[in-house]
């Protein structure tokens, strides 16, 4: 049931492509009686809400499952820390102000997982993204995103490194500290790549093209647009920022409402 084995394997593959609803598929028949199985459910259809803006009913219904199944602190602790990560697409995606429910639910995870806690990375990064894009204090925002890359190093956890990496170089995008920036994208689009999660390399591509000077920028912003498009406009997010997309209003530049 572990990452390693090859039912996680199997998932990682659907997951790193964008297909949630196959690699949530393959957990459902233990989701009812893992807990394990039935959180790593909820988030996978949690993170196609936050790629693709749609599946929200799958979602919650996930969500309550999981919660129903928990047993321990950690498993309540993880279920709590989906519910407000799904609340939070919901707001920073437009589709309804969940801003209080993000908050509880995050506040919820903190009280259940100790520090050393195998989610407590997760949940400080999640809290990050909260104070940057719902409350708007950056500085919050930064210390909960080094606690999160922090704990994220220690447990060998690269994707979530990919995304501290990336949300740390946004901040400093809008201090003017270009040349952090664009290590820090540089390294999350590396890790991404090193990983193949394919669905979170368009993104990344995106924000090193918004710091690197031509003719780079160009170039990248040409291959994030040509993922983008092998993925069906995945994540939606990014539509109007890429080549070959209908043009509309520009996501901030930097990182985007993604993970």
């Amino acid at each position: 049931m572990g990452p390693d084995s090859p039912l996680g394997r199997a998932v990682w593959r659907l997951r790193s492509r964008g297909c949630w609803e196959d690699a949530a598929a393959l957990l459902e028949p233990y989701a009812h009686q893992e807990p394990q199985a039935a959180v790593g459910r909820a988030a996978l259809l949690v993170e196609r809400c936050m790629y693709t803006g749609e599946g929200w009913a799958p979602a919650e219904d996930a969500l309550r499952v999981a919660e129903a199944v928990a047993q321990v602190d950690d498993d309540r602790g993880a279920a709590a820390c989906e519910r407000g990560q799904l609340a939070y697409a919901a707001t920073v995606l437009g589709v309804r102000d969940r801003t209080d429910e993000a908050r509880a639910a995050l506040g919820r995870a903190a009280a259940l997982l100790e520090p050393g806690a195998p989610g407590r990375a997760l949940l400080d990064y999640r809290r990050g993204l909260l104070a940057e894009n719902l409350s708007e204090t950056p500085e919050a925002a930064r210390a909960a995103y080094r606690r999160a890359h922090a704990g994220a190093t220690s447990r060998g956890d690269h994707l979530l490194c990919s995304s501290t990496f990336r949300h740390l170089a946004g901040i400093a995008v809008r201090e003017g500290e270009l040349a952090e920036a664009r290590h820090g994208f540089a390294e999350s689009l590396r890790l991404r790549e090193e990983l193949g999660f394919l669905v979170g390399m368009a993104p990344a591509l995106a924000s090193l093209a918004d710091v690197e000077p031509e003719p780079a920028s160009t170039r990248l912003r040409e291959e994030a647009g040509r993922l983008h498009r092998l993925l069906g406009g995945v994540p939606t997010w990014l539509t109007g920022r890429l080549p070959e997309t209908e043009p509309q209003d520009a996501a901030r530049p930097g990182t985007g409402a993604d993970g």
